[in-house]
């Protein structure tokens, strides 16, 4: 797929532990459409459209009647693989982008390349084991799950906060804005795959 055509994908991700379809558009208005049945996770999947312009619909069942964490990982995996799909051969992207993402008291820094190598560095602690009903831990998960489908390096700092709710959120508004400027079209690559090698 070349830079000039559409960037969109659509997965459909169906295991004995969760159903899960997604569709995106990386040059989309931000819009989204995800139902997850776990309120949290769906809350920071709305602002990692919103803040990143890409377009995001995405519906799981899951087994929650276990715990949330199959769901959480597996809308990861499926929203990553959906990511890989509509980037195609990366000609003529930024590639790399970092942003530190402020949120009342917290302050957060993320890095990415996309790069078509999976590495996630998570130095983010939570004061909290939970926000509302949602294991903290998960959020780990969730982005390992993404960037190791998604075919990114990502670096996810948290420098200082206190709420466990802004962390989190600042973690994914965070990674949008990074993405939103990683996956932009760079006019001076003139459709260039942005490495020496040739391909990413």
């Amino acid at each position: 797929m070349s830079a000039s055509q559409a960037r969109t994908a659509k997965i459909e991700r169906k295991t004995n532990e969760t159903d899960i379809s997604v569709e995106i558009n990386l040059d989309g208005t931000g819009a989204f459409d995800v139902a997850t049945g776990i309120g949290f996770l769906d809350h920071m999947l709305e602002q990692l459209a919103r803040h990143s312009l890409i377009d995001i619909k995405l519906k799981a069942k899951g087994d929650l009647h276990i715990d949330d964490h199959h769901t959480a990982e597996d809308s990861g995996i499926a929203l990553g693989l959906a990511f890989k799909q509509a980037l195609g051969d990366k000609k003529g992207i930024a590639r790399y982008s970092d942003v530190h993402l402020a949120m009342d008291e917290c302050l957060t820094r993320v890095a990415v390349d996309v790069s078509g190598r999976p590495f996630l560095v998570w130095q983010v602690d939570f004061p909290r084991e939970k926000v509302g009903e949602f294991d903290t831990e998960l959020f780990r998960e969730w982005f390992q799950a993404f960037v190791q489908n998604a075919g990114i390096t990502c670096h996810v700092a948290n420098i200082y906060g206190d709420n466990s709710h802004h962390i989190a959120e600042t973690c994914y508004k965070g990674l949008a804005r990074a993405l939103r400027q990683a996956v932009e079209l760079d006019p001076r690559q003139a459709g260039r795959v942005p490495s020496t090698k040739g391909t990413l």
